[in-house]
């Protein structure tokens, strides 16, 4: 049976933005839910089956809901909806209103830079409110681009007055000693999305210009040893790569007036094997301690290509396939 409903949208602006160029944000609702969408003048209809009208509509609203708060509606941002509507309990705009609050932080070219999904909201909110926050997911998840985008709010709000960036240089098996240049430049290619982000908040030359008044400090994780780091906002990034022994360090170089935020895809250790991670031990040890915040992000959190989100659930799938098999083959035995 076919139903149709209508939505009254107050401002003709507000349709133009939630039909997005060429109509491709409603092209998106169609295919999900395989409806039917017209706009005529300020009001939207929809038509087909009723169960999947009734949950087209809710993603309708709930797209105007993020229009309305004056976000910029993306391929992301339409997907992410969905995902929100086909799960419902039923709170969905009510979580979104929650999602859209205040910039985190504004780069130099003065574009503001939001939470995009409940669990970017609630790692800001952890990172606000807690002294170690420790978040663990999915590359494309946003974790270091938020983390640094949070410590660039702080140092302008001179609650901090260094920024330092840090990560254990393993990738692909190679030792610092065996690359060429000097300390600055075997760290720079292990840093580069810190870096990049970076750029980003302060513009190139606000960048350098911080570094060079010590005010912005990148090190190989091994240099923070014996130190103490006061008045400081610490970012560890890549964090799975930490044994145990390194996590430890780290976590106690903890000063006064200090904020440390540690990041890492537990699905991602390089180590040698046998070497236990250091971010996954840290995270079921500390589970339990007071001003320790553990965010979990998910798939449904990545907000790079609609790709990246297909990749990572399809190696899910493929490692809880060989997970049910090896199972399997032990009940066997």
């Amino acid at each position: 049976m076919i139903t149709e409903q209508v939505i009254h949208i107050e401002r003709m602006e507000h349709a133009l933005h939630l039909f997005g160029s060429f109509d491709e944000n409603i092209k998106e609702i169609e295919k999900a839910f395989t409806v039917r969408v017209i706009c005529r003048g300020a009001e939207v209809k929809i038509s087909g089956d009723a169960e999947q009208v009734a949950l087209a509509v809710r993603a309708v609203n709930g797209l105007l809901t993020l229009v309305n708060k004056g976000d910029e509606l993306s391929e992301q941002s339409v997907r992410y909806v969905i995902a929100m509507v086909r799960e419902d309990n039923g709170d969905t705009d009510e979580k979104l209103a929650e999602m859209t609050g205040d910039s985190v932080c504004v780069t130099a070219r003065g574009k503001p830079i939001k939470p995009k999904t409940i669990g970017q909201k609630k790692y800001i909110e952890s990172i606000r409110g807690n002294t170690i926050t420790i978040g663990i997911g999915p590359a494309g998840t946003g974790k270091s681009y938020l983390a640094v985008a949070m410590a660039v709010a702080a140092f302008r709000a001179k609650e901090v007055n260094r920024i330092i960036l840090t990560r254990p240089a393993v990738e692909a098996g190679e030792k610092l000693g065996f690359l060429p240049g000097d300390l600055q430049q075997k760290v720079d290619p292990y840093l580069r999305p810190l870096y990049d982000a970076l750029f980003e908040m302060l513009g190139a030359e606000g960048f350098q210009k911080q570094q060079e008044r010590g005010a912005i400090e990148v090190a190989p994780l091994a240099y923070m040893r014996g130190r103490t780091l006061d008045d400081s906002f610490i970012i560890l990034d890549e964090a799975q790569n930490t044994t145990s022994e390194q996590m430890k360090m780290f976590l106690t170089r903890l000063g006064a007036n200090a904020k440390m935020v540690v990041n890492g895809d537990a699905t991602q250790v390089d180590l040698p094997e046998g070497r236990r991670s250091g971010l996954i031990h840290a995270a079921r040890v500390l589970r339990h301690v007071d001003d320790v915040a553990i965010v979990r992000f998910s798939e449904k959190d990545v907000v790079r290509h609609r790709l990246v989100q297909s990749i990572i659930q399809a190696y899910e799938k493929e490692e809880a396939t060989k997970s049910g098999k090896h199972n399997q083959s032990q009940y066997n035995r």
